[in-house]
């Protein structure tokens, strides 16, 4: 039986959200559930990161209503990392002991682990590399112990070496029974991590399913258009 604290399942009931005037999303109807990945997929300005925000609760929809585990506020079991994480000016290990709330030498040092960053502890976070401080970002989510983990497009700045170790620690997260549900722009990355595809157009949702079926048969000419590489408005 699904325990009181769940933040699953995620679901948006008929959401949309106008900013400025403009509707970024449109009458979105969604449910996210289970332990399998989930990547946000379509055209830039299509309503990934948008979407994302209102997973998180970060902004309330105009209308509609999102719900997490069945309740109207999200709890403490989400954490999101963003594309540019900002870095604390500290250390990369009280980085993470701020989010602890205490300094923890023991959690911190598994979480720096984790991520392949026990070797800079010491070191200021603001002088890592853009991979390691995406890597610490990421450790920082894990500390706060998520049960869905929201990325928006968490290796769009880095080279493919630093993408490669962020997408390993990635399937090792989903495997420890983490909810990811992430954003990306690289269709490659959706392959290798997605098991369901949302594709958003326009700020709607125009499919949902198993991303093996959609990348072979998808079922919109607007998804079919996307993954040969043509524009999609």
């Amino acid at each position: 039986m699904r325990g009181p604290d769940t933040a699953l399942p995620l679901q948006f009931d008929r959401v949309s959200l106008s900013l400025g005037g403009v509707d970024v999303i449109k009458d979105l109807t969604l449910t996210l559930a289970g332990a399998a990945p989930v990547v946000l997929v379509g055209p830039n300005g299509s309503g990934k990161s948008t979407l994302l925000r209102l997973a998180m609760g970060l902004v309330q929809p105009t209308h509609g209503r999102v719900t997490w585990g069945g309740l109207a506020a999200p709890g403490d079991r989400l954490a999101i990392v963003f594309q540019r994480p900002v870095m604390l000016r500290r250390s990369a290990r009280a980085n993470i002991d701020y989010v602890l709330g205490r300094s923890d030498k023991l959690s911190a040092s598994v979480l720096l682990e984790r991520v392949g960053l026990a070797h800079v502890a010491n070191r200021p976070a603001r002088r890592l590399s853009g991979g390691e401080q995406q890597r610490l970002a990421l450790a920082r989510a894990l500390a706060r112990n998520p049960e869905i983990l929201l990325l928006d497009e968490p290796s769009a700045s880095l080279d493919p070496a630093a993408t490669k170790a962020l997408e390993d620690i990635l399937r090792e997260v989903a495997a420890s029974g983490v909810k990811i549900v992430m954003s990306t722009h690289d269709i490659g990355q959706a392959r290798r991590i997605g098991a369901e595809v949302v594709f958003l157009v326009g700020g709607r949702a125009i499919e949902h399913g198993p991303a093996a079926r959609f990348f072979s048969s998808p079922a919109s000419r607007e998804a079919t258009a996307f993954l040969k590489g043509e524009l999609v408005l």
